[in-house]
């Protein structure tokens, strides 16, 4: 009797460098490879919190990798339900013997993971690490141990050599003789497609960028260009990739150290891998942290002086507010999908301290809209800036008149994206949605 695999994908949506899916090559004889995208209602066909460039750019990746697996005997079955009931239904129609995924930052995926292996002892599970640069094996201290701070992490890891990335498997185990031959791609969301996308989604794709980048000598210059607000170049653009697992840090990693030995090493190169050793602070930051990631007092034990104003929220949504490069930077973020790290935290900051709202409505915003979504950086730097996460500062509040000399002095990007043509009063009704009003006198009341 052949033994029946079955592989989870999640933010690993590729073939190389994914252990996790060599590994199951090589333990099963039938394997079947799933990727799930529950709706967000019963009876609602739209997933949870996904905007139209998000979609996109995730059916994208699902449809490369659904290609790049038929070439090597597979598929990929996208199901669109909860991944508890979808896997638990999929354990008795094949009688699935092992399941593999790449571990994960996502606490609700980790549940669901941790809830199947009560449910089902007699099944082998492996979670085996890919979405980051040092493995979990190779930290000098244990994850609840992990350091308060990411300069603290920096120091103690900084010196571990980092592995070099998987070759992708040659083949794989056919599907059982009984699967479903998928057709998700008919079944998929609905959304507007955008003809001239910022990105494509894809393993290929994210190798192509890779690739790129670092055939110029953008990667010498990071350092000095890394904060601007708009265009391809003053950033590597490598986010959209990782946060699906198109590309893995490893291999972003690689195609680095390669520009130092043959163009140049310097301190932007050095800034680049910086940068990377962030996004990893920000993995295991909530892995260790869990739930409270998504907590109002984050990992404090005090809750922030912050409320939650509807009208507010629209206004910063759909960038209407009195700042106008906060109100360009909502623009650039629903036209494209996509938020520079500069905009990002000054959007994060006016939500917080100018609007007095409470941060995690922020981050479900970003959540829905961004390309590169990831759960860790998305969460943990809006904890950071709201006080209540990693920060040891406290909070991080931005002169928004300072920031704009400093980096659109010509307005050029405000312009660009309309950032001034907004309202110039923040709030028209009170927190119970009375009208407010300067010109109603006591006689009127």
């Amino acid at each position: 009797m052949h033994k029946v695999g079955l592989f989870w994908f999640h933010t690993d949506l590729r073939i190389a460098d994914n252990p996790a899916l060599v590994r199951a090559s090589q333990e099963v004889d039938r394997l079947i490879c799933i990727y799930c995208l529950p709706p967000a209602s019963p009876g609602n066909k739209s997933p949870n919190r996904l905007s139209d460039h998000r979609l996109q750019f995730l059916k994208e990746s699902l449809t490369e990798l659904n290609g790049s697996l038929s070439q090597l005997g597979q598929q990929l079955e996208v199901i669109y339900a909860p991944a508890l009931e979808a896997i638990a239904q999929l354990i008795t129609r094949h009688d699935i013997g092992a399941i593999y995924g790449s571990s994960s930052a996502d606490y609700y995926d980790n549940e669901v993971w941790q809830l199947l292996q009560k449910r089902y002892p007699m099944i082998a599970f492996s979670h085996t690490s890919s979405s980051s640069l040092i493995s979990p094996a190779q930290l000098p201290f244990p994850l609840d141990a992990l350091p308060d701070s990411f300069s603290k992490f920096r120091r103690q890891v900084e010196p571990i050599d980092i592995s070099n990335p998987l070759d992708a498997p040659k083949s794989l185990p056919r599907p059982p003789a009984n699967a479903t031959v998928s057709q998700w791609q008919r079944l998929f969301p609905a959304f507007n497609q955008n003809p001239s996308p910022l990105f494509r989604g894809g393993e290929s794709n994210g190798a192509k960028h890779l690739q790129a980048y670092f055939a110029r000598s953008l990667a010498s210059s990071y350092k000095t260009t890394r904060n601007g607000l708009d265009g391809m170049d003053y950033s590597t653009k490598f986010s959209p990739w990782l946060a699906n697992g198109n590309l893995s840090p490893r291999t972003v990693t690689k195609a680095l150290k390669k520009y130092e030995q043959s163009v140049e090493k310097n301190d932007s190169t050095y800034w680049i891998y910086f940068e990377l050793l962030w996004r990893d602070y920000f993995q295991y930051y909530a892995r260790k942290y869990g739930v409270q990631l998504f907590s109002f007092s984050g990992i404090k034990q005090h809750k922030p002086s912050t409320s939650f104003y509807a009208e507010r929220y629209q206004k910063w949504c759909q960038g209407n507010t009195p700042y106008p490069i906060v109100n360009a930077c909502m623009n650039q973020l629903n036209s494209s999908g996509y938020l520079s790290n500069r905009g990002r935290q000054l959007a994060a900051s006016c939500f917080v301290h100018e609007l007095n709202l409470d941060w995690r409505y922020g981050a479900a915003y970003f959540e829905e809209q961004l390309i590169d979504y990831d759960v860790a950086s998305n969460w943990g730097n809006w904890q950071y800036l709201a006080g209540v996460g990693s920060d040891p500062r406290g909070h991080r509040q931005f002169d928004l008149a300072k920031q704009t000399k400093i980096y659109d002095p010509g307005n050029l990007f405000i312009q660009k994206w309309a950032g001034k043509e907004c309202s110039a009063v923040l709030d028209s009704v009170d927190a119970a949605d009375w009208p407010i009003s300067d010109s109603v006198t006591a006689d009127q009341i």
